[in-house]
């Protein structure tokens, strides 16, 4: 009785509904994709990875180094002596035995073994590494062709495409699920050229560096992340893209590392307060906040530029750029569009090779109290307190004699310039794109934005962790989109 009043109570609220008949033969659920898993499946591998600790803090991990979720450990009675063992997946890609995984199953590994479906055991050599896009290259010696899979586009997945992950979930080995692709070009702070493939294809531990299959069998993208809440995924799994990952695995498999494009400059995102202050009608493009000395943008791109395009392909946000630089041919020239100024121009310049780390982060710096005179009148308009960099100053906030323009003293609390991140001791080189070195000629420019009907003032800022552009709105202005 029960179940009649609920189903009574079902198509009162939602009208007639049309259950299927599952002793209708016609009706039998969605095509099924047993014969595409069978064909796919023995291209898929399960990985082991070990690598031995010899200190105590290898072995008890602490909250600040953090703890691989797919990590094991085991102890021999010795706490200088151990092992931990990673288990993830992978794919064949040649059939002499090259294999494909995340960076993050194999690092730092003494030993790694790869295991196929028919239970043989291969030991494996470490090809090539990158922990920016977190990819890594094996080779296994199987004596006789092994089944592989091949890269597709990835630019052609559309949101709502059925995909498949085959791999090693909770190391129980070959499992199949189905599902769509949920967004595309996600960046989930994961590195610089995150731009992944987002599915609700069931991916949990252990499925790291499988393969995410489109329904013609191709890879289009590698399972890499999850979204997790405490030990469970909450369906939101994350898959490299494989028109990114197939240039890097290139680049392994030929030199052992990934040689990327390099301009030398650094950028920062554009907002619509950024956009506001330069009288721009978007935020779309990548803002130059340095550019490297004898790089390849030195003396023809500057901080200030809004880089809209590059090598042809649109830069709508700024973490685009990186990934169609590192993408770019070394020693290929390139168009560079860009917006300086009120006009739209076109660089050409030559892509060089990228070497080193990246900056570390910014050192916040106790604020001061404010000063009398001139410097309150700037603080009535934008929130802060600016000084002129006298010796004194250079020692209080510990600034390198190159460092030169205007020192920030002392930020209001609640203020736009508060609210943006601004602190005491951070300097302050440019106003709207203009050099400053005085008070006066800071406060000027300020007024000049004011009088123009601008509702914020561009700041190029220079701390320890470099510069960029800050848009402060004028004391009593609303942010774009509030009110």
């Amino acid at each position: 009785m029960k179940n009649f009043v609920l189903m009574a109570i079902l198509l009162l609220s939602f009208g007639t509904i049309a259950f299927p008949s599952f002793a209708d033969p016609a009706v039998d659920g969605p095509r099924p994709v047993s014969a595409l898993a069978d064909r796919l499946a023995p291209a898929v591998v399960n990985i082991s990875s070990s690598r031995r600790l010899i200190s105590d803090s290898d072995l008890h991990p602490t909250a600040s180094n953090g703890r691989d979720p797919n990590q094991t450990f085991d102890t021999t009675g010795n706490d200088t002596m151990a092992s931990a063992e990673s288990l993830g997946s992978g794919f064949i890609i040649s059939a002499d035995g090259l294999v494909v995984t995340n960076n993050h199953v194999i690092e730092g590994a003494d030993s790694v073994i790869v295991y196929l479906t028919d239970g043989t055991r291969l030991p494996a050599r470490i090809v090539g590494e990158d922990s920016k896009t977190d990819l890594a290259v094996l080779k296994v010696q199987a004596g006789r062709k092994l089944p592989f899979v091949q890269f597709g586009d990835s630019d052609s997945a559309a949101v709502g495409d059925w995909v498949m992950a085959i791999g090693n979930p909770f190391g129980l080995g070959g499992t199949v699920t189905l599902g769509i692709v949920s967004a595309r070009n996600r960046d989930i702070q994961q590195g610089p050229y995150d731009s992944f493939i987002q599915t609700d294809a069931s991916i949990n531990e252990g499925n790291s560096g499988g393969p995410l299959f489109d329904m013609s069998g191709k890879v289009i993208g590698i399972n890499t992340a999850i979204i997790a809440q405490g030990e469970a995924s909450l369906g939101i799994g994350f898959a490299i893209p494989a028109n990114l990952a197939s240039p890097v695995v290139d680049q392994l498999v030929s030199f052992g590392v990934a040689r990327r494009g390099w301009i030398g400059v650094d950028v920062q995102g554009m907002t619509d307060d950024i956009a506001a202050s330069l009288g721009l009608g978007n935020p779309h493009g990548a803002l130059i906040t340095d550019v490297t000395r004898a790089g390849p943008a030195d003396g023809l791109l500057r901080p200030g530029d809004i880089i809209t395009s590059f090598d042809g392909k649109p830069v709508m946000q700024m973490h685009d750029l990186p990934r169609l630089v590192a993408e770019a041919n070394i020693g290929k020239t390139v168009d560079v569009e860009i917006e300086r100024g009120t006009g739209t121009q076109s660089i050409r310049l030559v892509v060089g090779e990228l070497k080193g780390d990246e900056k570390p982060a910014a050192v916040t710096t106790r604020a001061a109290p404010p000063a009398p005179g001139v410097q309150a009148t700037f603080e009535d308009l934008v929130g802060f307190v600016l000084a002129p960099i006298d010796a004194v100053k250079r020692h209080l906030y510990g600034l390198p004699n190159s460092r030169q323009g205007l020192v920030v003293t002392a930020v209001k609390a609640g203020s736009d310039a508060y609210n943006q991140g601004l602190i005491a001791g951070m300097v302050v080189s440019e106003v709207n794109e203009q050099p400053v070195r005085s008070l006066s000629a800071a406060l000027a420019l300020v007024h000049a934005a004011r009088q123009t009907g601008r509702p914020a003032v561009l700041f190029r800022v220079v701390d320890s962790s470099g510069s960029r552009y800050l848009a402060v709105r004028f004391a009593g202005e609303q942010a774009p989109g509030d009110g």
